[in-house]
């Protein structure tokens, strides 16, 4: 079980966020993400995302801390990565 957290670094609605994934499974990401009591319409296709306040819980939690470009590379490696659709005007 290897749960992945980037730093708080990505800015949105007036805060910052880190993403929450794992390159195990989705299941065992929605798992990690509740016991977490973070909310379902966090999850963001292939990652949760994640208030930078939240992030030591995470990582006290057990999460793994990485950069954000090996997030996504074991995301990928793992054949979990889901890249968002362009939305057409």
């Amino acid at each position: 079980m290897t749960i992945l957290v980037d730093p708080p670094a990505w800015s949105g609605h007036g805060r910052l966020w880190s993403h929450l994934a794992s390159d195990e499974s989705f299941d065992e990401l929605h798992a990690f993400a509740a016991r977490l009591g973070l909310p379902a319409r966090g999850f963001d296709g292939d990652h949760y995302d994640l208030l930078a306040a939240d992030y030591q819980r995470a990582v006290d939690a057990g999460a793994v801390p990485v950069r954000s470009r090996d997030l996504v590379f074991r995301l990928t490696a793992a054949g979990l990565r889901r890249r968002k659709q362009r939305r057409r005007p």
